[in-house]
């Protein structure tokens, strides 16, 4: 389990390399919290952290953008927030990236539920104060 408090940007290159070393083996990390709670601005710092100097935007209506990086090889980044159905995340191509032993950083991953494997990091992000976001992870 991993579980910090996030006050400014700044700390966030810091909760990204302690939530990756915490998790060295996994793969797929399922993010949740409310719209504004810092999910997108989060993965990005990761993808940052695995050093990855593509352009990291949030794939809302793309359902999926591939960043690279050095070390890591592919990062892919989900954002099922605008899915109408789970055919939509099949027809992408779900289950290979998934199983592609790649990173898989996935947003309003609740969409897609049913598809999700049992073996995943779910990372809650909530705010409590403006500018204070509490971060937990636990592996399922």
């Amino acid at each position: 389990m991993y579980s910090t408090q996030i006050n400014s940007i700044e700390e966030l290159q810091g909760a990204a390399r302690e939530l990756l070393d915490t998790f060295k083996e996994e793969r797929i990390f399922a993010f949740y919290g409310k719209m504004g709670a810092g999910k997108t601005t989060f993965i990005k710092t990761i993808c940052r952290t695995l050093g990855s100097v593509d352009n990291i935007t949030s794939p809302t209506f793309a359902l999926v953008n591939e960043y690279d990086t050095p070390s890591s090889g592919s990062v892919f980044h989900f954002d099922f927030y605008r899915i109408k159905n789970i055919e939509e995340a099949l027809d992408i191509g779900f289950d290979d990236y998934i199983y592609s032993n790649s990173y898989c950083l996935m947003e309003w991953p609740e969409k897609i539920e049913e598809l999700l494997p049992a073996d995943l990091v779910k990372v809650t992000i909530t705010e409590s104060d403006p500018g204070t976001r509490y971060i937990e992870a636990i592996k399922l």
